[in-house]
Formats: C-alpha cells, sequence, structure tokens
C-alpha cells in the first residue's frame, strides 16, 4: 500500500484494455478485445455514466499543499466524516443532548458505500444492499431499527417482530449453474454424493461454531468484532487463510470452495486465498439473530439497500452537515481541537475551533490528517464497481425464476440484485432495475484502484453487458442505461493477521483526549453494523466528556 499514494491514475488505452480484458476472464487477448470493442453498435443504444465517490476531490487532500484559514468558527464537537459511523456519532450526540457540533463530508451528500440513487424506475443501492437479522443482543442496533419503524415490536416471548416490507420478499436466492438457475447460492446442481457431503459437513462445522464459546465465555465469533472470544484456540485462526484452514480440514469440493470463495468476496472483496481463515467462518457463524416472524438467516432489505437506514440517520445532523468539504489538517491541544477544511463550494480555506472531534473516517485518511500519524501499512482496501443497470425486462431463461439477489457460478462478477424485489404493486414495472456488483479482485488492490478509476463508462458497460449475458442471451438488446459507481476504497479486507494484529489495535487507540476514532476498518470487518458500533462508541465517549 505504501506505494499507492505516488503513483499516477493516468494510464494508456493499452493498459486499460489489457485490465479489461483480465476482468473479462483473463482468456480473452488484447487483440480480440480491441476488436471486439470495435463493434459500438451492439452498445451504443446504452446510456451510461461513472457517479459516486469523488475521486478527484478526496485526491486533493494527497496531492494539493493548503495554507492558514481565512476565518474560524467555534463549536462544542466537529465530526469529520458523514458515513455510516459518522451519522450514527451524530445521532447518539443528538439523543445526548449535545447539538452544538458540526459534520463535515467530503461528498455532496452524506451515507458513504450505504448511499442510494434512483431513478424513473425505482430507488437503487449504490453500495450496501441489506442488513441481517440483528443478533438480539445488539440492543443499539435494535433500538435504532425499531425508532425507523422498521421494528415493530415483540412478542410475548422476547422476540422481536419485524415489518413484513422490510424482510426480504421471496424468492430471495439463485444461482445460475450448469447452464441453468436453481434455487439457493449453495450450489446442488449436478453435484456428486462426496461434493453434497462435504457441503453438509462444512456447513454442520459452520452452525457449530456459531455457538461455540471460548474460555471467557464470549461467543467465538460476534456482532461487533469487539464482543467476539479472546480465546487462543479461535484467534489462531486468524493466522491462516480461509484456503490454509479448508486444506486442512480436507475440504476439496470444487463447488464448495467456490461458494466460500463467493462469501469471502461478497463481504470482504477478495477470495478465500486472501482473507483470514478467522473471517471467512465470522461470515458464517457470526449471526445468531432471531424473530418472531423472521428466521436467522433471513434480511432487511429495501429498493434503496441500506440507504433506507442512511436517510433515517441523516435526520439527526441535517442542520449540522456541510457538505464539500476537504478537511486537511487536525491539530489537537489539550483544551481545544482545531479542524481546517477547504470548502468546496466557496472555494475559501475555513477552521473549527472545537472542544473535541470525532474522525469518522478510514485509516488511509485518518493518518493524513493527525500530525505525526503514522500510516498502518495493515490496513488494505478493496476496490468495488457497482452497476445499477436499467432494461426493459430480464428476460426468462431455464430453471428457477427471478429473485432478489442472482449470482451466477464461477462469474468475475457477485451477480446482481433486483432492486425492485420489495415492491409492493403486482403489476410489472415500465422498466426493470437491477444492481451489479464486481468486486475489483483480479490484481492486488492498488493496481486494480488506479486502472478502475481511469476507466471509461462504455468499457465498463462492455464488460458488465457481457457478464450478463452468459445467463441472459440477448439481454444487451434490452439495457438502457447504466450508472456506475466505483469505490476505489470500497472496504477493508481482513487479510491473515489483520483483525488480531497490532496495527488494527493501535489505529483505536487515541493519543489525544479528545480526538476519537469511528470507522468499520477498525473492526476489520466493513458491515453496517460495525460502523455502527464504532459510532456509538465514540459519541459516547464524546458525550462523557463534555459532561
Amino acid at each position: 500500500m505504501s506505494g499507492e499514494n505516488t503513483r499516477s491514475n493516468t494510464i494508456s488505452r493499452k493498459e486499460f484494455l489489457r485490465y479489461m480484458a483480465i476482468i473479462a476472464g483473463g482468456t480473452v487477448t488484447l487483440s480480440q478485445y480491441l476488436a471486439c470493442m470495435e463493434k459500438k453498435d451492439k452498445y451504443g443504444h446504452i446510456s451510461s455514466r461513472i457517479s459516486g465517490a469523488s475521486a478527484k476531490t478526496g485526491h486533493m487532500l494527497r496531492d494539493r499543499q493548503f495554507g492558514a484559514p481565512s476565518a474560524t468558527e467555534y463549536t462544542d464537537a466537529v465530526i469529520v466524516g458523514g458515513g455510516v459511523a459518522g451519522l450514527t456519532a451524530a445521532r447518539k450526540l443528538h439523543h445526548s443532548g449535545v447539538t452544538n457540533f458540526r459534520l463535515l463530508e467530503l461528498e455532496p451528500h452524506t451515507g458513504g458505500n450505504a448511499s442510494s440513487g434512483s431513478n424513473a424506475y425505482s430507488a437503487y443501492p449504490l453500495g450496501a444492499h441489506y442488513l441481517p437479522i440483528p443478533n438480539n443482543d445488539n440492543k443499539p442496533l435494535l433500538d435504532l431499527l425499531a425508532e425507523a419503524g422498521i421494528l415493530l415490536g415483540y412478542h410475548p416471548d422476547g422476540l422481536p417482530i419485524y415489518n413484513e416490507t422490510d424482510l426480504c420478499y421471496d424468492p430471495e436466492e439463485r444461482l445460475y449453474i450448469r447452464n441453468r438457475w436453481q434455487e439457493g447460492l449453495v450450489p446442488q446442481q449436478g453435484l456428486s454424493q462426496e461434493a453434497l457431503a462435504e457441503i453438509r459437513r462444512f456447513l454442520d462445522s459452520m452452525e457449530a461454531l456459531r455457538q461455540a464459546k471460548g474460555s471467557d465465555q464470549r461467543y467465538a465469533f460476534d456482532i461487533p468484532v469487539d464482543n467476539s472470544s479472546a480465546d487462543a484456540t479461535f484467534r489462531q485462526l486468524d493466522q491462516l487463510t480461509m484456503a490454509d484452514w479448508m486444506d486442512q480440514q480436507g475440504y476439496r469440493s470444487e463447488e464448495l470452495r467456490w461458494y466460500v470463495d463467493y462469501c469471502c468476496r461478497d463481504d470482504y472483496g477478495a477470495g478465500l486465498q486472501a482473507i483470514s481463515a478467522w473471517a471467512g467462518i465470522h461470515y458464517f457463524a457470526s449471526r445468531k439473530g432471531k424473530a418472531a416472524n423472521a428466521e436467522t438467516s433471513q434480511l432487511l432489505t429495501w429498493p434503496q439497500g441500506n440507504g433506507r437506514l442512511v436517510q433515517h440517520l441523516q435526520q439527526f445532523s441535517r442542520d449540522q452537515t456541510q457538505t464539500g468539504c476537504v478537511v486537511y489538517r487536525i491539530t489537537p491541544s489539550a483544551g481545544e481541537v482545531l479542524v481546517d477544511y477547504y470548502d468546496t463550494h466557496t472555494h475559501q480555506l475555513r477552521r473549527l475551533a472545537a472542544k473535541a472531534c470525532i474522525l469518522a473516517t478510514p485509516q488511509f485518511i485518518t493518518q493524513r490528517l493527525i500530525p505525526g500519524g503514522a500510516y498502518h501499512h495493515d490496513f488494505v482496501y478493496s476496490p468495488w464497481l457497482v452497476a445499477n443497470i436499467t432494461l426493459d425486462y430480464v428476460p426468462a431463461s431455464s430453471g428457477y425464476q427471478l429473485c432478489w439477489d442472482n449470482v451466477i457460478y464461477k462469474g468475475k462478477s457477485l451477480g446482481y440484485v433486483n432492486a425492485q424485489q420489495q415492491r409492493l404493486s403486482q403489476e410489472a414495472p415500465a422498466k426493470q432495475v437491477v444492481t451489479y456488483y464486481l468486486p475489483l479482485d483480479h490484481l492486488d488492490p492498488v493496481a486494480s484502484r488506479k486502472y478502475a478509476i481511469a476507466l471509461s463508462p462504455q468499457h465498463w458497460t462492455k464488460l458488465i453487458a457481457d457478464d450478463l449475458e452468459i445467463p441472459h442471451p440477448g439481454i444487451t438488446s434490452l439495457i438502457r442505461d447504466v450508472d456506475i459507481t466505483v469505490w476505489g476504497h470500497g472496504m477493508i479486507r481482513p487479510h491473515k493477521g489483520f483483525i488480531t494484529g497490532a496495527a488494527r489495535a493501535a489505529a483505536q487507540q487515541s493519543q489525544w483526549p479528545n480526538v476519537f476514532f469511528a470507522h468499520s476498518d477498525l473492526s476489520g470487518i466493513s458491515i453496517f453494523e460495525e460502523a455502527f458500533y464504532h459510532g456509538n462508541k465514540a459519541a459516547d465517549a464524546l458525550v462523557h466528556l463534555l459532561g
């Protein structure tokens, strides 16, 4: 990661076409790809654009030298970063009676990678798109869902009751395997008896680990991560990759290994060869939520994905939020914290003087803001592409019907989500909107990030359409629009040794009593629950400081 900040984002046409060929499968030669790209008529009817995270504005912090601010304002607290952690911290301050604070956000809107968009046909996610049924001991999160009208109350037996319109509608998942759609994402179609037995053994093992506790009587794998057992029996799994652990356990099935690889890429943006065994198992064993009207495996989802949760959180800091702010320096002292920022709207350098500050920013930003901040090289971020595709309709193909989640076996992408799954109307929409997810893990993160930012929307559109042609021949002619979001640092990657390593522990510690940190990368796992946890934790500490 150390070379990331010095590399140019300027690449040649030949370079990025070669990169596209790699993503397309590695079996396509550069000359074949170039020849195919010349046939523009096949894709010329599709409008496309790249929107989302403002890489150019964000890189101002890296590339530009800022001077002294021209004006100073005073406030009790400043939150830097308006992702889920920052918005959660703002909500906590609001509920604690602290209203004299400011929230500074780089983007034109808050929400981070849980943001959403919309068109004439549907709302849709720009990143995170669901929340699993929360663990029942996660009271702060359950309270949030109740406040948002998602959790309606509790059954006499104590189990929560969720709004039926927020629970993912059937049918939920399907997998395109051996030229046919099957129900569910665990491969079943055309497997040998040995492979099926191995899958059953793996799932039984994950269930046992879900209930396992360490000598400290904590669950081995829990959410938030900080609640997990410190027992060495489980923590030592972080010293293996998930692939190593599966080798040790004798899991050889091609179909099982694909499924586990898919799950790791889904939550971490990289496969089982890169992700630690602790994190890989955590994906399966950490969720224990129960509900009166839902199974543990069920999900809460909305047309706009986790934008639904963001929209609820935004109300608590709407008056205190200022977007388009490039925070470039934070100067803590015993009595106050000075927060200097560049206002992209007014093109002015400004300063906020506060009693305390919450940095709800990832480590690659945090280390640039604090004087003497050490960059933690162990923090690796997976780049992602999310594309919202408007088309006439999703054509039927052999096997199981269209679901909320639609995955292609051994596909380069993670498939697509039907953004209109939660529609209440029984009438077919005028156009369909699906959200396509592609973790950019085909090269190392720095190289993928560099190329991905430079690629044109037309090239991404070709790759996406060609991928969808595998289960849906002829779908390209039905696509009308592709709205592309590239997340250069989409999520933290829990590689081997990171969860239990010194860098993650050190990043959570502040050397100043009035500066607090809040971001999901402090957990090593980028999910809503972890960002929510760190936002609340930092805000609690700030409120205590203010007295």
